[in-house]
C-alpha cells in the first residue's frame, strides 16, 4: 500500500537543514502554577473520581490552561508544541474514571494546539509544528510488577497498541503533524506505539511521521527496561524516525555523554530536551534559564543537536533563553553510517562483516 507523504515531514526538513530547531518546555510545572482546584479539573463532567492532577483533562474543562502555556511557549521562540496529551489514554485515564473521555481529550488537545500554531505561523511566517504527544503509560510490557511472580504483566502487546492507536488516531483527526512517543523507559513500550502510527497509517492510506525519545533511569544511560541509548536507537531505528533523542531523565550536565553517543550514529535529526537541571530536596528545579540554556548550547556548539527544548522545570523562559542561545550556530549535520547488521539486546551489537 502506497501512503499520501506527509507534507509537515517535508516542511521540517527545509526548517531543521537552516537552523537549530526550538520544541517547547514542560506543561505539569506551567499547570501547576495555575493553583488549580479540583472542580476546575473536573468541571461538569461528573466523573465518578478525584480529577485533580489530571493535566490531560484541561482540554475539555479548563481549555483556556494549556491554550496560554502553548502561547508562551510560541512567544518564547518555540517551532514545536507538543500537545498535552502524555496521559490521555485509556489505561492511565483508568485512574481517574475517564477512559470514555480519551478520543475527544485528544482530539480537542490537538486542535488547540493546531489552532494556536497556526495563528503564529499566520503572523511572520515561519513554520510551526505540532507534535501529538504520547507518554509510556503506567505500564511495562518488559517487566513484571511482582517480584514473585517474573513472568507477569499486566498488560500485553496487542491491549497496549489498541490503547495507543486510540491516541494517535485523534490526535492526528484533531491536527497533530507528527506523532511524539516519548518518555520511553520501556522499548518494547516504543515499539507498540511504533506499531500503533502503523496501523492508523494504513486506515487513513497517509504517512505519520513518527518522532521518538527515550528516559534515562540511571546514570550508566540506560532506561528501565535496560537498554543503552545506542542500543535503543538499533532497537527502533527501523520506525525512520523523524527525530530521536533523550527528554526528562536528569539535567544537561548528566546527558551529555549520552547526547554525543546518539549524535554520532543516528542517520536522523536529533532532539533533546532535559529538565532543568536536578530537582532540590521539596522537588522543585532551581536551575535559572541563563543556565540551561548555556549548558544545551555546548551540545550545538559540537554540532550534536537539530532540536532542542526543555522537560521538567523548564519553563517559557528557560525556551526564550535557549532560543536566543543557538541562533547562531548551525544545526547538526546526520550521522552516515557504514552499512552493517546492527542489533540490540540489552546492549548493542554489530556484525562484523
Amino acid at each position: 500500500m502506497t501512503l499520501a507523504p506527509s507534507t509537515a515531514r517535508t516542511a521540517f526538513l527545509e526548517q531543521a537543514a537552516q537552523r537549530i530547531l526550538i520544541t517547547d518546555g514542560a506543561f505539569g510545572t506551567e499547570i501547576q502554577n495555575f493553583k488549580l482546584s479540583e472542580s476546575d479539573y473536573a468541571g461538569t463532567l461528573g466523573l465518578a473520581k478525584d480529577q485533580k492532577g489530571n493535566n490531560d483533562i484541561l482540554a475539555l474543562t479548563k481549555p483556556e490552561v494549556p491554550e496560554s502555556i502553548h502561547r508562551a511557549y510560541f512567544e518564547a521562540g518555540a517551532d514545536i508544541a507538543e500537545t498535552n496529551t502524555f496521559s490521555a489514554n485509556r489505561i492511565s485515564q483508568a485512574d481517574y474514571a475517564a477512559e470514555h473521555l480519551v478520543r475527544e481529550i485528544n482530539v480537542e488537545s490537538a486542535k488547540l494546539a493546531r489552532r494556536v500554531a497556526d495563528e503564529f505561523t499566520a503572523k511572520d511566517g515561519r513554520p510551526r509544528f505540532v507534535a501529538g504527544a504520547i507518554g509510556p503509560t503506567n505500564k511495562t510490557l518488559s517487566l513484571s510488577p511482582d517480584v514473585n511472580d517474573p513472568g507477569f504483566r499486566e498488560i500485553d502487546w496487542d491491549h497496549l497498541v489498541d490503547v495507543y492507536a486510540e491516541q494517535v488516531h485523534a490526535l492526528v483527526e484533531g491536527g497533530a503533524d507528527f506523532i511524539l512517543i516519548e518518555t520511553v523507559f520501556d522499548t518494547l513500550n516504543a515499539k507498540a506505539g511504533v506499531m500503533s502510527v502503523r496501523k492508523v497509517e494504513k486506515e487513513l492510506g497517509r504517512e505519520i511521521p513518527i518522532m521518538m525519545s527515550m528516559t534515562l533511569t540511571d546514570l550508566s544511560g540506560r532506561n528501565l527496561s535496560g537498554h543503552t541509548v545506542e542500543a535503543f536507537w538499533y532497537a527502533i531505528r527501523h520506525a525512520k524516525p523523524l527525530t530521536v533523542g533523550l527528554n526528562c531523565s536528569f539535567g544537561a550536565t548528566q546527558l551529555r555523554p549520552h547526547v554525543k553517543a546518539l549524535s554520532e550514529i543516528a542517520d536522523t535529526l536529533i532532539m533533546v530536551y532535559p529538565n532543568a537541571g536536578l530537582p532540590n530536596e521539596l522537588g522543585e528545579y532551581d536551575e535559572m534559564p541563563q543556565t540551561t540554556a548555556g549548558l544545551v548550547k555546548e551540545w550545538a556548539d559540537h554540532g550534536q543537536v537539530n532540536v532542542l527544548g526543555g522537560c521538567c522545570g523548564s519553563t517559557p523562559a528557560h525556551i526564550a533563553a535557549m532560543a536566543q542561545a543557538v541562533k547562531a550556530l548551525p544545526p547538526r549535520r546526520m550521522a552516515v553510517p557504514e552499512t552493517a547488521t546492527r542489533l540490540a539486546g540489552l546492549e548493542p551489537f554489530i556484525m562484523a562483516a
